[in-house]
């Protein structure tokens, strides 16, 4: 995912897409460098809460990305993005057995669908309410 926001930011003309593919790229690397630093005894104390969501995305079609992207149109793909990674994870954690692995899954849903939620608020606040 990192690797895509990076290409997308690169890409991106318009600032405030370009800045938002960038932010999530960071993001990304962070989650990625969480994942690679938990041991067995951080698995074991994470407690996942279910996040809220506002289903924004589930009435919007899905995006081709472009250079000259508007910005309404990059939430829309980094939603759907972080909307898949929770379905991903969800159905793998229907076929895993292991309860470490299964908190492990759980964090990660729970972070994607943060990540959902907040591009849905950002669409809503800054999209959904100028129309």
């Amino acid at each position: 995912s990192a690797k895509l926001y990076e290409e997308m930011g690169k890409l991106a003309k318009k600032p405030n897409a370009k800045l938002m593919f960038e932010a999530f790229e960071k993001e990304e690397i962070k989650h990625r460098e969480i994942l690679e630093s938990l041991s067995s005894e951080k698995i074991a104390n994470i407690k996942p809460e279910k996040a809220i969501d506002l289903k924004i995305s589930d009435y919007l079609i899905d995006m081709t990305f472009k250079p000259d992207i508007e910005y309404q149109d990059a939430l829309i793909i980094a939603m759907k993005r972080e909307e898949k990674a929770v379905k991903m994870y969800t159905d793998l954690l229907n076929k895993v057995d292991d309860p470490e692995a299964q908190k492990l899954i759980q964090f990660l849903i729970q972070e994607e669908s943060n990540h959902k939620l907040r591009l849905e608020t950002e669409y809503d606040d800054n999209i959904l309410s100028q129309c």
